[in-house]
């Protein structure tokens, strides 16, 4: 079984996300995994990250004026991966990054950092061959994105090489700023998983335990981004406590649905 299997064959999945280069994000991954999460996302930062809310774009532009580079946050998996075997690791960010010096090298160093997944934003399925092919050929997931605007038509072309698992975005916006209505979650939710047979993981404007808990009754996995990345504004080093404990309320609530 790969790690992803393994990660949500257990039940419901919590999926956290940090930015890479935000403060201490080593000790901020353990936390984070102390706190029982299931799969890590950690954020490329970006210069115009077109996804995001203020939360990631603030801390986009922290780790920037940290110097953070491409080969820091490949070292950051390199040693997430060392402390942390079983952990599912997926890389989120924008195709610049990730294609300008080519696909195949960006994949080689997934591989060789232990990176699980990859999560490409602005790369749409139609436009594949641009990353998809050489993540491939190199056992790493390319994980697509869904939105409450894929409709029947398209989700085809959405499902076709995706792997590992479906980010649902569950708002037709930016992240952090709103939550969706818990029974468009649902039937967004189901449609998905009658047309496919990986995982699907909801996210966009998941804020606390109670809103996890309720998406994780009917999906595969929750994710939970800009309150951890606020968290790391808040508090700068001494965020790891912090991300640890409000890691595991949310990975209580979210596994109490298994």
């Amino acid at each position: 079984m790969t790690r992803f299997e393994t990660a949500f064959a257990k039940g419901p999945a919590l999926v956290c996300f940090i930015t890479g280069g935000d403060g201490d994000t080593a000790s901020n991954l353990d936390a984070l995994v102390a706190g029982g999460a299931d799969v890590i996302e950690l954020g490329m930062p970006f210069t115009d990250p077109m996804a995001d809310g203020m939360a990631i774009q603030e801390a986009n532009l922290r780790s920037f004026a940290a110097g953070t580079k491409t080969a820091d946050i490949f070292a950051l998996a390199t040693g997430f991966r060392a402390r942390h075997p079983n952990v599912p690791l997926v890389l989120m960010g924008y195709a610049n990054p990730m294609t300008i010096r080519g696909s195949e090298w960006f994949a080689d160093e997934c591989a060789k950092a232990g990176v699980d997944g990859v999560i490409c934003v602005d790369i749409p399925p139609e436009e594949d061959a641009e990353l998809g092919p050489a993540l491939r050929a190199k056992g790493v997931s390319l994980i697509r994105l869904a939105t409450p605007t894929t409709d029947t038509a398209r989700l085809p072309a959405v499902l076709e090489g995706s792997s590992g698992f479906l980010y649902y975005v569950s708002v037709a916006g930016i992240t952090g700023q709103q939550q969706a209505a818990q029974s468009s979650i649902d039937e967004a939710v189901a449609r998905l998983k009658a047309a496919s047979t990986i995982p699907v993981a909801v996210g966009f404007g998941v804020r606390t335990p109670e809103q996890a808990a309720a998406i994780a009754k009917v999906a595969d996995g929750v994710v939970v981004g800009s309150a951890l990345v606020d968290l790391v504004k808040q508090h700068g080093r001494d965020a790891p406590g912090p991300l640890q404990a409000l890691t595991s309320a949310l990975a209580q609530a979210v596994h109490s649905a298994r």
